[in-house]
């Protein structure tokens, strides 16, 4: 019995893993002097979509997006990755918090 259960949570697991992080697209965003480039991602659906943050300005930044929940804050010259579950098709906008006039972009998922 228990070898069953066993191999039932396996052959489970391999259905499942696919979903859940075997394929990500990633992307790369730069934060300099209070803007994003490039201000469009474009990224897969159905896939992980990893946003590699960059930023090359003097001043921290924080990319934060209510639509996708996610926020982060960058100091000067450095990095990060913010990971996005898989979304639907769409456009999801994104900005610098501290720079929320000219630090703005968007996420479009096809």
């Amino acid at each position: 019995m228990r070898s069953a259960n066993l191999w039932g949570l396996l052959f489970m697991g391999l259905l499942i893993a696919p979903a859940y992080g075997l394929d990500e697209a990633t992307v790369q965003l730069v934060a300099r002097d209070g803007k994003f480039f490039p201000a469009e991602l474009v990224a897969p659906q159905g896939r992980k979509i990893r946003i590699e943050i960059s930023n090359e300005g003097k001043d921290p930044v924080e990319f934060e997006s209510m639509e996708l929940r996610k926020e982060k804050v960058l100091a000067p010259n450095s990095k990060s990755v913010v990971v996005i579950v898989p979304q639907q098709p769409g456009s999801y906008k994104f900005f610098d918090e501290f720079h929320p006039r000219t630090g703005q972009g968007v996420l479009v998922v096809k």
